[in-house]
């Protein structure tokens, strides 16, 4: 089936298919006493899946009811507090119109509509279609776009099947053109979590970081920390965001000008000596490249880019040196902005070096985790050919496969990739352009298969929705990042699955056996690979259960030793100022800054972000977080309210500089937001039918970004580059 509708999932269907009302629901405060009553609380430990910050948890249920969610004491993500999306776990668990059967596209009288079916037969269909593809044309032409940890068993579904085309929507809309900054100055990417050592900070400079707003628990708490001690605060963000209302010093930048401002803050702790000249001296190399090329952008020369008077860039770059190393310079995490967002991430980048931040203490930490070997299994095979053969040729310095590239190459007569698996990801609404290019590549892919919790803009591209159950019901890889105090966190389930619904490992698994990969599955539960892989810790998943995290004392420092050479993992060595990859590639090897256009008359630049109430685009239909943010709302500038006569609390519709027009969205009037910009809360304006709380509430920035930036150097899509204009909606 070639041809393949969008399809709604139907009432009929969706009465089948999904959890349904009788079912699912939260508890008024009525039935919450009368739960109370039936005994004492079971605890079971997990991993909140709500956000990738994986914050350790403890599940608090009587009977097969959950009550609540708490924070594990324990865990050095949330000590023991959860943000407010990780305590609406419970509306996960209990959304009602959550996937809980298996369902097929089925074409009948010239008509196709999505069928409930048995695992048996869904599972059995994408072997056989998988099969089929591996004998055509090799096993290397299957493709995934994934997001979560519970991606990981179907990443290992695709390495063992042959093929490393696995993309993740976050390195292309998210950190791809920061990590590729740092890894080229330093050699290493920043983590997640960042180890940005805040509690300790004396300065804490952020460029368009919401913390606070984004909710990344631990990145919260140390910015707290750094404020409560006093720490200096600079704040770069054309919105007064929550973070400015802590800082000293708001620099309400010109959209577009960030590398201008980085380079005259280096110009004036070049200039001024207010650099750490021993740290460079030893650890860096280009330092006289560099401070010729920072020399003619000077605080003045700076003022008529980005609007911040000369004697604001001269005082915060001397309260960042002074400070320094206790000095964070945020890498933030949004970084897809302008099209040139990895070169400005190298200027970030460079500052950090500059400032001799990295590995010191108040600045940077060395992070470090557990050392917990992988469960034996066979090598992979090698694929014919790699995600790299076909990224490349577009993006020739991209450190990981990018879901636009992997799209365009779903689509055609003849296209490379001939089946596509969508785990956890609603590639419409987080990918600027993806639902035209899924339904695009929709009419020329063999098999397209989503596996879900819920049902979403993506699935209706789908031959087979696949319904994987919540955290909060099952077993999951386990959680050991890279932070300051090794540590290791279970995710384990607290309730049984819900109607049919069926852990990924387990999904994984079955769809691997049937495609004749038994020596890469050879577990009858996931159990054994975990307490396999704790035992060789000396630990167990029977202690575990009990106990949720466990830490583990550090093996090498938490800083670099003063004076220290430090060995980086760059070609030289060395932090690399001046870098030879990019000039050998074809790029500036020191960043450059470009004036991006300004608005049209009548226009405004639309930015976004986020909101504490929800996560990305995935929350909005989960009933506890629903209630406390149905909708978003925009921003305007009063001077914008007074142009196009709206009121606060108004309605209107955004329409962008290619006629497209979102839903209708509530108007906020306020002096937080320049006056050439509006602001956009990201994730709203549903058009998944079956999504019932969600449907139709707010609008959708990714709509309205029909004008894609794209970073020449690791392909991020920057999606700041759009300008709406307001239509008042009627009474």
């Amino acid at each position: 089936m070639h041809r393949r509708d969008f399809l709604k999932l139907s009432a009929t269907t969706g009465c089948a298919a999904l959890l349904g009302p009788s079912l699912g629901g939260c508890a008024g405060p009525a039935q919450w006493q009368k739960l109370m009553t039936q005994g004492p609380a079971k605890e079971s430990p997990t991993a909140c899946n709500i956000c990738f910050w994986s914050c350790a948890a403890v599940v608090h249920t009587i009977g097969d009811q959950i009550w609540k969610i708490t924070g594990h004491p324990d865990d050095p993500h949330c000590e023991g507090r959860l943000c407010t999306r990780g305590t609406g776990g419970v509306g996960a668990y209990n959304d009602p119109n959550r996937l809980v059967k298996p369902l097929m596209r089925v074409e009948r009288d010239g008509k196709q509509s999505f069928e409930v079916v048995s695992w048996d037969k869904a599972l059995g269909f994408i072997a056989e279609k998988l099969t089929k593809i591996a004998r055509e044309h090799g096993p290397d032409r299957l493709a995934a776009a994934t997001h979560g940890p519970g991606a990981a068993h179907f990443i290992h579904l695709l390495r063992a099947f042959g093929s490393d085309s696995i993309a993740e929507p976050a390195f292309g809309q998210c950190r791809g053109p920061r990590d590729t900054g740092f890894y080229l100055t330093f050699g290493e990417g920043v983590g997640s979590p960042e180890q940005t050592d805040m509690e300790n900070a004396r300065c804490v400079v952020l460029i368009g970081s919401h913390i606070g707003e984004n909710l990344h628990n631990s990145q919260v708490r140390t910015f707290a920390d750094a404020v409560r001690n006093g720490a200096e605060i600079i704040v770069v963000d054309p919105r007064f965001s929550v973070a400015a209302s802590k800082a000293q010093h708001w620099l309400p930048i010109r959209p577009g000008t960030d590398i201008a401002l980085l380079l005259a803050w280096m110009n004036v702790i070049i200039s001024e000596r207010l650099y750490d000249a021993g740290y460079v001296a030893r650890n860096t190399t280009g330092f006289d490249q560099l401070a010729a090329h920072v020399a003619p952008f000077t605080p003045e020369w700076a003022w008529n880019e980005t609007g911040i008077e000369p004697d604001v860039i001269r005082r915060t770059a001397r309260i960042m040196a002074s400070a320094a190393p206790a000095t964070v310079l945020h890498p933030g995490r949004h970084s897809t902005w302008w099209g040139d967002d990895t070169q400005r991430a190298r200027a970030m980048a460079i500052l950090v070096g500059l400032l001799g931040i990295w590995g010191r203490k108040g600045g940077y930490f060395i992070p470090e985790a557990a050392e917990l070997p992988e469960f034996p299994l066979p090598a992979y095979p090698t694929p014919k050919t790699s995600w790299r053969d076909v990224t490349s040729k577009k993006y020739p310095l991209a450190g990981a496969p990018l879901v636009d590239v992997v799209l365009d190459n779903c689509i055609g007569p003849d296209p490379h990739y001939r089946a596509l698996i969508i785990y956890d990801t609603n590639l419409p609404m987080s990918v600027p352009g993806a639902g035209e290019k899924l339904a695009q590549a929709a009419k020329s892919l063999d098999l397209i298969v989503a596996i879900d919790v819920q049902p979403s803009e993506a699935t209706g591209y789908a031959d087979v929705i696949l319904p994987e159950c919540s955290y909060l019901e099952r077993y999951d890889v386990l959680r050991n990042d890279d932070e300051r105090e090794p540590c290791i966190a279970l995710r384990g389930p607290a309730l049984p699955p819900r109607g049919e619904s069926k852990p990924g490992w387990e999904i994984a698994r079955e769809i691997g056996h049937r495609l004749g990969l038994d020596k890469y599955f050879p577990w009858k539960d996931y159990t054994e690979v975990i307490d396999w892989r704790l035992k060789q810790v000396g630990g167990s998943l029977e202690e575990m259960r009990k106990i949720g995290v466990k830490r583990f004392p550090r093996k090498t420092p938490v800083y670099y030793e003063p004076g220290a050479a430090i060995a980086f993992k760059t070609p030289s060595g060395k932090i690399e100022l001046y870098s030879t990859i990019l000039k050998d590639a074809g790029f500036d090897p020191l960043p450059l800054p470009a004036r991006q256009p300004p608005p049209p008359d009548g226009f405004y630049r639309l930015n976004y972000g986020r909101a504490p109430q929800h996560s990305f685009s995935r929350t909005q239909n989960n009933p506890v977080l629903y209630q406390l943010m149905p909708e978003n709302v925009v921003w305007i500038h009063p001077s914008t309210a007074l142009r196009f006569n709206v009121e606060n609390e108004s309605y209107v519709r955004l329409v962008n500089q290619d006629g497209k027009v979102s839903n209708a969205v509530r108007v906020r009037v306020t002096e937080r937001t320049r006056p050439d910009s509006v602001w956009l809360t990201h994730g709203f304006g549903h058009t998944a039918e079956s999504l019932k709380l969600a449907y139709g509430r707010g609008a959708d920035d990714s709509a309205l970004m029909t004008r894609v930036l794209f970073d020449p150097i690791s392909g991020g899509t920057g999606m700041r580059g759009n300008f709406v204009t307001l239509r008042r909606e009627s009474a």
